[in-house]
């Protein structure tokens, strides 16, 4: 499929600060044609009827009012976090917008982190560490 067939999505940026990171970005230019929110906001109209999802990194970008009347031909929003308490549900559905989000993404690694806390915390693994580390 040739770069412009592709769906159009649009993401803040690729690498930098608050980007897409590069390993994503690579993953997401196999189904989509990658819009940054510059190369949006630098031709709004020609990109507006290309984009047909959004992104969402790190909460970013952010998706308000504006930006959804900018894009008629958006379809769904991609939110690569568990939560979604950043975003209004109802506002977007009211554009007829899917909102999507990876719930059990990072579960196991957030149990793992629990079970250690709670070891290091029954053998005080940490008051050891400074004790070792301070005399």
């Amino acid at each position: 499929m040739a770069k412009e067939e592709l769906p159009g999505v649009l993401i803040l940026d690729i690498g930098g600060t608050h980007g897409v990171l590069e390993n994503i970005a690579a993953l997401l230019r196999k189904h989509f044609h990658l819009i940054t929110m510059k190369e949006f906001l630098e031709s709004k109209e020609e990109m507006s009827k290309k984009i047909q999802s959004v992104f969402v990194f790190e909460c970013r970008p952010t998706i308000d009012r504006e930006l959804l009347e900018s894009l008629p031909n958006l379809k769904v929003i991609g939110n690569s976090g568990v939560g979604v308490d950043h975003l209004d549900l109802k506002m977007i559905s009211s554009f007829g917008v899917k909102v999507t989000n990876t719930p059990h993404a990072v579960a196991d690694s957030t149990a793992d982190i629990g079970m250690a806390l709670m070891l290091a915390s029954a053998r005080r693994l940490v008051e050891g560490n400074v004790l070792n580390f301070s005399g």
